[in-house]
Parts: C-alpha cells; structure tokens; sequence
C-alpha cells in the first residue's frame, strides 16, 4: 500500500504541467515558491519510501542467494552421504550403509526445502526489481521536474524585477517630460508665461498714461492762446491781428 501510494504521488508530480499551472495562478512566484518546497519535501519521502523498497529488495535476493547456497551445500551433503552409505555396503555393513542413506534422503528433503524456497522468491523479487525500477525513473523525473521549476522560479522573479525597473525608468522619465501639462515643468512654464503677458499688459498700459499726458498738454496750449485772444480783446485790440498774422507780416518786413 505505501509503495503504491508513493509510487502514484510520483507519477502524478511526474506529469505536472507546468505552465498550465502558473498561467492559473494568481502569484506565479509564491506558487512556484510552494511548488518546490512541496517537490522537494516529497522528493525526500519518495526517497526514504525507494530506498526502503529497495532494501527490502535486496533482503530478499539475499535469502534467495542463502536459499540457493544451502541447496546446494544439502546437495552435497546428500550426496556425500549416499557414497558412504556405498562404502559400508561394500564392506558387508547393511545397517551403517541404510543409516547413511537416511542422511542423505534427509539432505535431499533439505534441498527440495531450499530449491522450493528459492522458486518461491523469484516472481516476488522480479516483481520487485520491477517496481524499484519505476521508482527510480519517478523519482529521476520528479528530481527534473524539480530543476524545471527552480529555473521557472529564477526566470519569473528575474522578468519581474526587470519590469520593475523599466516601469521606474518609465515613470522617472515622465516625470520630467517638459510636454506633459500634468508635470511640473509644465506648469512652471505656464506660470512664467502669465507673468510675461502681465508685465506686457502693464508696458501696454504705461504707454496709454503718457499718451494722455501728452493730449493733455495739447489742450492746454489751446486753452492758453484762447484766453491770451479773449484778453487782447477786451482791451480794446480788437483790430489787432491774430498771431498768425503778425507772424505773416513780421516775415514781409523782412524782406
């Protein structure tokens, strides 16, 4: 029972696929991670049960070989016996010789014993030569399939750190885009503009005060001849001529 329950536990960890299951899992990593302990830990007890398996393998062809051996050595000893046994009936002892017969009929039952023990243990050992076998093919696949998964692990965490930095580098250089409206370059361009276009509105409004100004001192010099002619006229200059005039014939005079 404990050899085939190892023995399936091997050859379903065997045939794991792999990729079917990081693609169904949430973390691939932390399950990649629970993945290899898991190997490993039944890796270790596939190990303890195989090697257990095999020790008792082993146990058995031992007493397989001890069974043959002491075939062999009641052969002997039978056959041993029956040429004493010749010997004494040779030299006329019929009891010695019927005596050392028994012997050897009781090593010949021996033999039987041993041969038939012996014949007994081969279909077990073969059957377990067979399954030792397979155990250690599941447990060379399992032993890959761990290997498999410890470079899906070191792939994954080295692809997830490179896209960490990539979205770093991604995100640094965003940051300092001087056309994204959202950045801070941005928005201190668009704060020295409003500036620009005040000290503009205000270079625009000085420029209108001195224009004023200046139509302010046209209109006074009107205002000064006007008042200079009403007081010509009131004292009794009526005829006298306009400053144009006077220019016109202070100009003839000159001639």
């Amino acid at each position: 029972m404990v050899k085939h329950s190892i023995f399936g536990r091997i050859a379903q960890l065997a045939k794991a696929n792999i990729n079917s299951l990081i693609d169904q899992a949430e973390d691939p990593q932390k399950m990649l991670d629970q993945m290899v302990r898991d190997y490993t830990n039944n890796i270790a007890e596939a190990e303890s049960a195989v090697a257990q398996t095999i020790g008792n393998l082993r146990m058995l062809q031992d007493d397989y070989n001890q069974d043959l051996e002491s075939a062999n050595s009641w052969g002997n000893k039978a056959l041993a016996a029956s040429r004493k046994a010749d010997e004494y009936r040779s030299a006329g002892q019929a009891s010695d010789a019927e005596k050392f017969d028994n012997l050897a009929k009781v090593a010949i039952q021996r033999q039987i014993s041993s041969e038939n023990e012996a014949k007994g243990a081969e279909p077990t050992i073969s059957s377990q030569t067979e399954i030792v076998e397979k155990l250690k093919q599941g447990l060379n696949q399992m032993k890959g399939k761990l290997n498999e998964l410890q470079n899906k692990r070191d792939e994954l965490i080295a692809r997830s750190k490179t896209v960490q930095a990539q979205t770093q580098v991604h995100d640094a250089i965003k940051s300092i885009d001087v056309l994204d409206p959202t950045s801070e370059v941005g928005r201190f361009e668009e704060k020295i503009r409003r500036e620009e276009a005040k000290v503009r509105g205000q270079a625009e409004l000085a420029a209108s005060s001195l224009d004023a100004q200046f139509e302010s001192l046209e209109d006074l010099g009107e205002q000064t001849e006007v008042e200079a002619r009403l007081a010509a006229l009131k004292a009794g200059s009526s005829t006298a001529p306009s400053s144009l005039e006077a220019g016109k014939e202070t100009t003839s005079e000159a001639y």
